[in-house]
């Protein structure tokens, strides 16, 4: 644990999803290449569609509406959306057709093997302070085993613009009734997590998996109040 800045008295902690309570990595390699593969398979025309031409249309459609970003997986279902119509499906069978490879997506999506170190923390944790989570991603706190654990979840879409933006981090605030200087938010990456809870003026907690270095990282434009590189090193902070 290495210290950068002074905490204040921590009331609350907030905690972004993938790749800080789990391993993600293996968890979208699976999910991705499930999802393709539905695609392809839910029309003939589709059978050779490649991960290249789907990522053409993502493109795309980022390029006429930026602010679907925000959404990932209103942009995923989209995505899919503008591939079925692409091959002459009506709109009405295109978003039927999004809907179930969706689901297809939604149902490797949450399988996650979650480790005891996260389900234990974040019991140690929650006897002591109310915990939110707080996500750009898809991943569902229910489906994952792990909402209990929370006051409630936010997520970049439904509950406003994608971290960095202050959007989910202000509202986490308020909703809890706890001044965002005695908040402190955990997250893996640099510039979403860390720097975007300091702009909120929130405290952050930068969890090291990886073995980073903080002087030689280019995201690193912010030092975080503290770096842990085990979950379970939180538990001494309160």
């Amino acid at each position: 644990m290495k210290f950068y800045r002074p905490l204040r008295a921590i009331k609350a902690i907030t905690f972004d999803l993938d790749d800080t309570l789990y391993d993600n990595h293996p968890v979208i390699r699976k999910t991705t290449a499930e999802s393709h593969a539905a695609l392809q398979a839910y029309h003939p025309a589709l059978c050779d569609f490649t991960p290249a031409e789907y990522q053409a249309l993502r493109d795309e459609l980022l390029a006429r509406e930026p602010e679907i970003y925000h959404d990932v997986s209103e942009w995923r279902r989209r995505s899919v959306e503008l591939a079925l119509i692409n091959i002459g499906l009506s709109t009405a069978e295109a978003t039927a057709g999004a809907s179930e490879v969706m689901s297809v997506f939604h149902r490797w999506r949450s399988e996650v093997d979650m480790p005891e170190e996260t389900h234990a923390t974040l019991t140690a944790l929650g006897n002591k302070v109310p915990l939110v989570a707080i996500t750009n991603g898809n991943a569902d706190p229910q489906k994952l085993g792990i909402s209990h654990y929370f006051e409630f979840a936010l997520r970049a879409g439904p509950h406003g613009r994608a971290k960095p933006w202050q959007d989910m981090y202000q509202l986490a605030s308020e909703r809890l009734g706890i001044a965002p200087e005695h908040i402190l938010h955990v997250g893996d990456d640099l510039t979403t997590d860390v720097a975007g809870s300091l702009r909120a003026g929130m405290q952050a907690c930068w969890i090291n998996l990886r073995d980073g270095n903080l002087m030689h990282i280019d995201d690193a434009r912010l030092l975080p109040h503290v770096e842990i590189s085990q979950l379970a090193s939180l538990t001494s902070l309160l």
